[in-house]
């Protein structure tokens, strides 16, 4: 019993911390900057404001930040399996990420 509290504690500890470095990095990000990447980057498949043109390419606007960074980040460790968004993450910093992402957190849906 003793066991299984202990490790529900480091579990929690451990979501709690991650969401914190998640927030912090959305804190720091520059949406201004992010907002040059995404028109040099995102914007030809994802919409001049977010809003996809096209059906197979998911609408951005207004998502949450946290949710965007941890997608990205996903693709660019390969953990996020699609054969576009893979190799566009993979050219992205932590940095890039966060700044795309408190762009598309500015942006009405």
């Amino acid at each position: 019993m003793r066991e299984h509290q202990m490790l529900k504690t480091v579990f929690v500890a451990g979501a709690v911390l991650a969401g914190m470095m998640t927030a912090s990095t959305a804190n720091a990000a520059d949406a201004a900057a992010g907002q040059k990447l995404y028109e040099s980057t995102c914007m030809a498949c994802h919409g001049a404001k977010g809003i996809s043109i096209a059906p197979i390419y998911p609408n951005l606007a207004g998502q949450k930040d946290q949710y965007v960074v941890l997608q990205l980040q996903a693709f660019r460790a390969g953990t996020r399996k699609n054969a576009i968004m893979e190799p566009m993450a993979k050219n992205l910093t932590d940095t890039n990420i966060g700044d795309i992402a408190a762009y598309l957190a500015t942006l009405k849906p």
